[in-house]
């Protein structure tokens, strides 16, 4: 992914992990908090397959919409 992109990922990952954060249910496994922009990152490595960071510039809509889906349904 050329870099203009990535920053724009990068910028929407972090906005969704602050709207995300009060909304993300505790873990067992995170005693201290879950990590919002983790949970977006690893969420979207899990989808595609690799880091946004690596995933090629035409799937940047699709990302963008995965990010928002994560936003409307946190688990």
């Amino acid at each position: 992914m050329n870099e203009l992109n990535r920053k724009k990922l990068w910028e929407k990952i972090q906005s969704t992990g602050d709207k995300l954060q009060p909304l993300l249910k505790p873990s067992r496994y995170h005693p201290k908090g879950r990590n919002a922009y983790a949970h977006v990152a690893l969420s979207i490595k899990e989808k595609f397959g690799r880091s946004y960071k690596d995933i090629s510039d035409d799937k940047f809509d699709e990302i963008t919409s995965y990010i928002e889906h994560l936003l409307k349904n946190p688990n």
